[in-house]
């Protein structure tokens, strides 16, 4: 039995607890939860009611607003926080993390200041030998579809081979399948990259323009996430699996897609931060549309559709003038 931490009490944090104590191998588990109040509620009712209500957590998952408790002797640590606040919580745990242990980072998105993935973040907070020892969780994996058991496929990523080996093994269970990648850069760019189209396509489906549209920036939009990706030294094939067009068709066309809400509601004419103020859990891809622009133009590469999506979230463009936009680019070969 190993001791596993889980940095982030938000839907995905409570939905990890929740598979990786079936995995086969009877975890022991602590999730940490920043706000204090709502860490003690759900270590008292065994229920997450403000981000994933309806599951119940097994005995073997304990709750706390403690870092140094939740930290204490855990072999793997599972960081399950929104992108902006991964430094920061990295760092304050980085003094608390066991001799050895592994670091598995679950957020699917770009640090806005820096547009580091969250895997140069967490090399940049912790010891070395503790950034030798990271991996990456990701894929089409809907937080309560997870907690419900459904069957999920999703990809465990690291530079070290063994590393995410011993990981498939460790987080498996009956419906949780695990691939492994040793493509870091390639997996953690299509989790970025794929929330920021999932907006667009909201966005087109909130104008109602059809299915058609919808396909059509599905398609576009893995072209531009493969051609940014490539060029930062990513494999091609990555962005065609589980990590790229798995999880870019399920969050442009599922009903649980945060990101794909917000495009929705864009699309429907609501201003963005009357969206936000709806929403308790974070839309990754709002604060990445940015990021992913600065890397693209720094190496010259053409993403039409992320650009119209910064346009439309910083409040310059409307959504039917953005998809005008993209219909009207000059014509060429695919």
């Amino acid at each position: 039995m190993k001791r596993i931490a889980i940095l982030g009490g938000g839907s995905w944090g409570t939905a990890l607890a929740l598979v990786l104590s079936r995995s086969r191998q009877h975890h022991e588990i602590s999730m940490w939860v920043h706000d204090a109040a709502l860490a003690t509620e759900i270590e008292a009712t065994r229920e997450n009611n403000k981000y994933l209500p309806g599951f119940k957590l097994t005995e073997q998952v304990r709750v706390t607003h403690e870092l140094n408790i939740a930290m204490k002797e855990a072999s793997i640590v599972v960081g399950a926080m929104p992108s902006a606040n991964a430094r920061e919580i990295y760092s304050a745990a980085a003094s608390h993390a066991a001799a050895g242990a592994i670091l598995v980072s679950a957020t699917k998105g770009l640090e806005p200041a820096t547009h580091l993935r969250t895997s140069e973040v967490i090399e940049q907070c912790v010891p070395a030998e503790l950034s030798a020892r990271v991996a990456v969780l990701s894929g089409p994996s809907f937080a309560q579809e997870v907690a419900h058991g459904d069957p999920t496929a999703v990809v465990i990523a690291s530079r070290d081979a063994n590393l995410a080996s011993e990981l498939q093994e460790e987080f498996a269970t009956r419906n949780f399948r695990l691939y492994t990648n040793d493509d870091l850069l390639g997996v953690e760019l299509a989790g970025a990259m794929k929330n920021v189209i999932a907006i667009a396509a909201g966005a087109s489906q909130g104008l109602g323009v059809g299915a058609n549209a919808l396909a059509a920036l599905i398609t576009r939009g893995l072209a531009e996430m493969s051609r940014l990706a490539v060029a930062l030294g990513a494999r091609p094939e990555t962005l065609s699996g589980l990590a790229g067009l798995g999880d870019l068709v399920l969050t442009c066309t599922g009903s649980l897609s945060r990101n794909r809400k917000v495009g929705i509601e864009l699309g429907k004419g609501r201003a963005l931060n009357e969206i936000l103020s709806a929403m308790h859990s974070v839309a990754e891809g709002i604060g990445t549309a940015a990021a992913l622009l600065k890397l693209a133009r720094e190496n010259k590469i053409e993403m039409p559709i992320t650009e119209q999506v910064d346009l439309i979230l910083q409040g310059h463009k409307k959504p039917a003038d953005a998809i005008r936009g993209i219909m009207e680019r000059p014509l060429r070969r695919e």
